[in-house]
């Protein structure tokens, strides 16, 4: 997936998120959630992956112990700017609501699997250790969060 759907979605001239590009990865992985406030409020996942934040919606808090799982809903991918982004997408924008980071890090990728399983170490302030992200349904869109190790 590249990033024409997430610019598809977007008013960039009325919405202070990031228009972003997509870049060659580097050797450090990015791990970020941010909490928004949408009409429902829920969780972003965000890994760094093939220049862009792949990226999933997790309708409850995310797990910090071994035991609780999370349903994590595939959505578009991100820039990678879109790490850092905090602020308030306004009313009659897609998501809009507030954005703020939850937690952020790096990740180290321990085994993917596309579409079918992604095994990380996070390494972030909140979420630490091995976690897994299995997709359970065959459909690209539902997913399994949950720490493993």
């Amino acid at each position: 997936m590249s990033l024409e759907e997430y610019k598809k979605k977007r008013k960039f001239h009325e919405t202070p998120e990031p228009p972003g590009t997509q870049f060659t990865e580097g050797n450090s992985r990015i791990y970020v959630i941010q909490r928004h406030d949408a009409s429902k409020l829920h969780h972003d996942l965000r890994l760094e992956m093939n220049g862009v934040l792949k990226s999933w919606a997790i309708p409850k808090e995310p797990p910090t112990k071994k035991g609780i799982k999370r349903l994590a809903i595939k959505t578009e991918d991100h820039p990678l700017g879109y790490a850092n982004f905090e602020g308030t997408i306004p009313e009659g924008q897609y998501g809009a609501g507030g954005v703020e980071i939850w937690d952020e890090g790096e990740y180290e990728l321990l085994e993917r699997k596309p579409n079918e399983n992604i095994i990380v170490k996070i390494k972030g302030e909140k979420l630490r250790g091995k976690y897994c992200l299995i997709n359970f349904s065959g459909e690209e869109k539902n997913w399994l969060f949950f720490k493993c190790d």
